[in-house]
């Protein structure tokens, strides 16, 4: 199989930074997560979901629910799938596959790293790990998504780098 890497060449980090932030901090639904944005590069993402005990799933252990993984790893793979062609841009989730290896430590956070490891004109491919802080990348679920680029939703930027889809009108 021959992937084909993203690269863009107007990438600028602390511009996706900036902007995720401002995402983040104005989107309600992720406000409650806290996800930080831990680096970010050219077709490459991670972020950090901190503990917090109201996303346990098992009271006994403390292990954080799969659900929330999910939504940190979906969103890694957004901001990765953003970062391989260089802009904020509207994504729609098209496929999402989570394999759950181990259950969560108490108290620990959960670190999502993403890469872009193949990009078209429509749509992004993407996979990743979660793991544990503190732990050598000893996963703790891995991520296969792909996203569709410039879906219908709220203008990030005046350019687009892909045409948009307008229905043959």
């Amino acid at each position: 199989m021959s992937d084909k890497s993203p690269s863009s060449p107007v990438f600028d980090p602390e511009q996706m930074k900036a902007m995720h932030k401002m995402f983040m901090e104005n989107h309600p639904g992720f406000l409650e997560y806290q996800f930080e944005v831990v680096d970010i590069g050219a077709g490459k993402a991670s972020m950090r979901l901190p503990y917090n005990e109201k996303f346990v799933g098992d009271k006994a252990t403390g292990s954080i629910h799969g659900g929330i993984i999910t939504l940190l790893m979906d969103t890694a793979g957004g901001l990765c799938s953003m970062a391989a062609i260089g802009k904020m841009t509207a994504l729609a989730t098209l496929d999402l596959r989570m394999d759950y290896l181990r259950p969560t430590t108490q108290g620990l956070d959960i670190l999502a790293e993403v890469e872009c490891y193949h990009l078209s004109n429509t749509a992004s491919f993407v996979r990743g790990i979660a793991y544990e802080e503190g732990e050598q990348k000893a996963a703790v679920a891995h991520m296969a998504a792909a996203f569709m680029l410039n879906t219908k939703g709220p203008k990030l930027m005046k350019k687009p780098r892909f045409s948009d889809v307008d229905g043959g009108k």
